[in-house]
């Protein structure tokens, strides 16, 4: 069974920078497509990036957040730049096999596997 384990949630100032960490156990993280959700208090959850053999993101969120993963590590990473207070969430890991395509469209949903989340929070 696939588990997810995300780290590194912290409170920082607005123009800071944050590290997210998601380490997968269980399965052989290459194997999967993996993203990056939040959901603000009050809010839905969103999208905020994802990445197989390319990698997408939010509007809100390009330009100032990468996605990277290490495959021999088991690990995916969020690096958030320039961070502001509406970034402020619980920041979600998910996983899933790409059984049709990978695009810009589907890499926002059908996700099977969640970590617990991590808080971030972004003062101003």
């Amino acid at each position: 069974q696939v588990q997810l384990v995300e780290t590194g949630g912290d409170l920082v100032q607005a123009g800071g920078s944050l590290s997210l960490s998601c380490i997968m156990s269980g399965r052989t993280l290459s194997t999967y497509a993996m993203g990056w959700f939040r959901q603000a208090p009050g809010k839905e959850r969103e999208f905020v990036a994802g990445i197989n053999w390319s990698s997408y993101y939010a509007d809100a969120v390009k330009g100032r957040f990468i996605i990277s993963r290490v495959n021999a590590e088991n690990t995916v990473y969020l690096q958030m730049n320039s961070l502001k207070p509406e970034d402020t969430a619980v920041y979600y890991c998910a996983a899933k096999i790409v059984r049709t395509s990978w695009d810009e469209r589907t890499s926002r949903y059908g996700y099977d596997y969640w970590g617990q989340g991590t808080q971030v929070t972004v003062s101003s």
